[in-house]
């Protein structure tokens, strides 16, 4: 039986294919329309994952779709009264959601009606993508974000194919949304800006955390409830806008004129950061984290359980993450690595897959590796069509013999103080490059992160570079060592170990790490095995593969990238394509 999840009319649209129980392909439509945070209808990733299933039109039992019009019906009539606008928006959305079995069959070109579209609540679909695909057979459920069927929160217990929920918190009480209006006001106005607030926020001390408990209101003691005062926002009155031109979303200014009274004039993009820009990103983070802890903590209490699902918009938060299991009581964590409302599509799907009748679940989502594979004669055939291109701009093309020679000559170039761009397997699921589209550099030389911003990255400055890790050597490193191959924890550094991978150690001394194993990513595994034989590191500075835009996903956008930007080594399969004039980049800033 296929089924087929989708995340549809917002932003981070995907879809993702499960077959007899078991995630075949997912992905966001933004790694092929090559818009960031794609909104809009998932047409080509829907495309994509139906082929990368073998089915047709005609095999999908179901389009499981993120979202019940009925959830939480009267509350959104009462808000719908005392908000004419957000009544309009509402009503223009549910006439999307009301087509998309036609819109579905006509992306996949088959006759309209012939495709049956199951709904799952926006929440329940977060919760399940996190437990219906985690190893455990029982664990307590959390879901955070901005807003999704008219609430923000939800969490419960799941025991082997059930989710049952125990409660919510609805509109217009939002910690995504108290995190994304504070990001529009320290001027980053973009759809997903809230990352960089988060690194930011390191830099500074929570010296207005006071105020900030003023605006998120939030009993401790027992408590899974919070509320955020009404007057420091705009949306309370008159909704979150949301659009999409050429499928960017956007959303409208969520702070309100009072909230720039209390902490100050409003940072424009342009204008420099200043201190009383950093002090109230990290009171920000500070009274999340503070939120977030304490719920968890009652969390524990209620359920009585000691491992812990995660997922939301809000789960991407690491400095939070990292946090959990020294101060909570959870023992493990799962969070998977499309925690956002692209994991929509994954969470649908499961939830209509075990909600179809009484399933033992058989399926554990290890990797993040679901997207789009190239074999080595597609490559070849890229490179080939490209190859006066590739030898105008002073770059040589070879093959590499072996896995073992590939490795070798990959970490020795890294070893140098070179920059790869490394293209392997299957694009990764989620917002984070996990190996195989990646650009992997050393972290020993403290001088690399100015490199890779200057010539390739061209990003704030105060953005930290993630460090790839061993999994048996990560409590070597850290001075923590639960599993994070999804890149979702910030652990703190071991203090004696910070001078020796300085370039993906944080300001405050964290590192937000992503563990590999063998298992999960046998070639990414072997070549920092291979790195750490050759230095006596076993670590990689890992970013993703692309300069402002979604990650790359097939050949010819990786090489188009690498020809744009100031790379030295391009690794695609068993191919290469080198600079002649490998010193640039490590010269760059003498």
């Amino acid at each position: 039986m296929l089924i087929v999840g989708i995340n549809a009319y917002h932003g981070d649209a995907s879809a993702a294919a499960v077959v007899d129980g078991r995630l075949v392909a997912a992905a966001e439509e933004e790694r092929f329309t090559r818009v960031k945070h794609a909104a809009g209808f998932p047409a080509e990733a829907l495309r994509y994952v139906v082929k990368a299933a073998g089915a047709s039109p005609r095999d999908i039992e179901m389009i499981a779709v993120a979202r019940d019009p009925w959830a939480r019906i009267m509350r959104k009539a009462w808000h719908a009264l005392k908000m004419p606008l957000l009544a309009r928006e509402r009503l223009s959305a549910q006439a999307h959601f009301a087509s998309i079995g036609a819109e579905a069959a006509r992306a996949l070109g088959a006759s309209a009606g012939s495709i049956e579209v199951g709904r799952v609540e926006h929440h329940r679909a977060h919760l399940a993508s996190s437990f219906l695909v985690s190893p455990f057979d029982e664990a307590a459920l959390f879901s955070i974000d901005g807003l999704g069927d008219f609430a923000s929160a939800m969490w419960g217990v799941g025991r082997g194919g059930t989710i049952s929920p125990m409660g919510v918190v609805t509109f217009p009480h939002s910690l995504g949304m108290f995190y994304t209006a504070l990001t529009q006001y320290l001027g980053f106005p973009k759809y997903g800006d809230e990352y960089k607030v988060m690194g930011l926020a390191s830099y500074g001390e929570p010296e207005m955390v006071e105020e900030f408990r003023k605006i998120v209101i939030a009993p401790n003691g027992g408590r899974m409830d919070f509320m955020l005062a009404p007057e420091y926002f705009t949306y309370q009155k008159s909704g979150a806008e949301m659009t999409w031109s050429a499928g960017e979303p956007t959303i409208g200014r969520l702070y309100s004129d009072f909230l720039a009274q209390k902490l100050g004039a409003a940072r424009e993009p342009a204008e420099p950061v200043d201190r009383r820009h950093i002090a109230i990103a990290a009171s920000m983070q500070r009274r999340l984290e503070e939120v977030i802890i304490d719920r968890l903590r009652s969390l524990r209490r209620a359920t009585g359980l000691k491992r812990l699902c995660l997922a939301g918009g809000v789960a991407y938060n690491c400095v939070v993450n990292g946090k959990i299991l020294e101060q909570t009581g959870f023992e493990d964590i799962y969070i998977q690595s499309a925690a956002g409302d692209a994991g929509l599509a994954i969470g649908a799907a499961f939830d209509q897959w075990h909600s179809s009748a009484p399933r033992e679940r058989e399926f554990v989502m290890e990797h993040a590796n679901w997207g789009p594979e190239f074999r080595d004669d597609e490559i070849a055939a890229i490179l080939s069509s490209r190859e006066s291109e590739i030898a105008s701009q002073g770059c040589v093309i070879s093959q590499i013999q072996n896995e073992d020679e590939l490795c070798r000559t990959t970490a020795a170039t890294i070893a140098e103080g070179l920059v790869v761009g490394w293209f392997q397997g299957r694009m990764e699921w989620g917002p984070r490059a996990l190996g195989n589209r990646s650009i992997l550099a050393d972290p020993r030389r403290v001088e690399m992160r100015d490199i890779l911003n200057a010539k390739i990255k061209r990003r704030e400055m105060f953005r930290p570079f993630a460090p790839s890790i061993l999994e048996e050597a990560a409590g070597d490193y850290f001075t923590q060592s639960y599993p994070s191959p999804f890149m979702l924890m910030a652990y703190s550094v071991r203090p004696e170990k910070r001078a020796a991978i300085p370039a993906t150690t944080h300001v405050d001394g964290t590192g937000r790490l992503q563990t590999v194993n063998a298992r999960q990513n046998p070639l990414y595994y072997k070549l920092i095995r291979e790195f750490g034989r050759q230095t006596g590191v076993p670590v990689l500075l890992n970013t993703s593969f692309n300069e402002n835009e979604p990650v790359v996903c097939g050949p010819d956008e990786a090489l188009d990238c690498f020809l744009r930007t100031k790379m030295d080594l391009l690794v695609m399969g068993r191919f290469s394509v080198r600079r002649k004039d490998e010193n640039q980049l490590s010269s760059a800033l003498q």
